[in-house]
């Protein structure tokens, strides 16, 4: 039986050294594509097959056998993108009569969920938040720093703002009573976002502190605590977040970020009942299937509390009576 391993790699480099030329690959790129052909070559000599005699069948069978082997999506997907894209050379060049994957539409990349914080975790983080506030031990400039953070979360949490959005606002835009805000979003439009009286107590608290420190901003809401000049920056702000879900004590607050917050407001809003759409007007998303995004985490969070709690999933390791 003759051995097609040999012409099988002459093909292959023939194919590297086309997307070399055609589509001026780095060097990155063509180390990548050199591994995933190491990889399908090296499955074909293992059952002694040409490249030109290769049918859907048997491509198949090879994506198939990486799945099994537990190969990361994203290895698999590129894998598979490499033996369509080698296939389709080959044919084009006259070195097959077939293209084994023309019916294979290119594998699309899994939406991946945002990381969500649960009510247990917001609640413990704004609890945390809201102690060092309150600890006048550190001395006014430190105690404005925190109470400035607690602001902060709560401002977050209770609208879904992005980060962008919240430090950009004007000293003058909360009031004591004020239950809403309206704001501008990306595209420069206005819309309207909730604010509860904890969070508008907390911020009053922040300005209060701020001013008997001496630096409140007649500008800015939330700004430096020692130069009211100059607003919050998005770097700040991220430091703060992930100081304050490590003092909570949360799982992974290296994951922790405005964002997560944001993620957070628009899951438990959905959790308890609030409309997508209106869900998607207060995040100020322009396209309802950027928010429904959340459908899909709230749906992932119910099936796994309906894994875990349901009475039959231990039934298969109970002893009978």
């Amino acid at each position: 039986m003759p051995d097609h391993s040999t012409d099988n790699r002459r093909l292959g480099t023939l194919w590297l050294d086309a997307l070399s030329a055609e589509k001026g690959s780095s060097r990155n790129t063509l180390s990548a594509y050199e591994d995933g052909l190491a990889s399908y070559l090296s499955w074909l000599a293992g059952r002694n097959m040409r490249l030109a005699g290769v049918t859907s069948d048997d491509v198949l069978a090879f994506v198939g056998e990486l799945d099994d082997r537990g190969y990361a999506e994203s290895t698999v997907r590129h894998r598979r993108s490499v033996v369509r894209s080698l296939h389709r050379f080959l044919l084009s060049e006259g070195y097959s009569d077939r293209d084994p994957t023309f019916k294979f539409e290119p594998m699309k990349r899994r939406e991946k969920l945002p990381f969500v914080l649960s009510v247990d975790d917001v609640d413990r983080m704004l609890e945390t938040a809201h102690a060092l506030a309150a600890d006048t031990s550190d001395g006014p400039g430190r105690q404005a720093g925190y109470a400035r953070r607690a602001a902060l979360f709560e401002t977050l949490y209770a609208s879904g703002m992005r980060i962008s959005e919240a430090i950009s606002l004007p000293a003058s835009v909360v009031k004591p009573g004020v239950r809403a805000l309206t704001i501008k979003g990306k595209g420069n439009k206005d819309r309207l976002v909730p604010l509860h009286d904890r969070a508008v107590e907390a911020i009053m608290n922040w300005r209060s502190l701020a001013k008997a420190n001496g630096t409140a901003s007649e500008e800015w809401l939330f700004h430096s605590v020692r130069n009211g000049s100059k607003h919050l920056t998005r770097q700040a702000a991220l430091k703060e977040i992930k100081a304050a879900a490590l003092a909570a004590g949360l799982r992974n607050p290296e994951k922790v970020s405005p964002h997560v917050l944001r993620h957070a407001f628009a899951t438990h809003m959905l959790s308890n009942g609030a409309d997508l759409r209106v869900i998607q007007e207060l995040l100020g998303h322009s396209d309802i299937g950027t928010t429904e995004i959340y459908t899909h985490v709230d749906t992932s969070r119910t099936s796994r509390m309906v894994f875990d709690l349901h009475p039959l999933n231990d039934l298969g390791t109970k002893e009978a009576p």
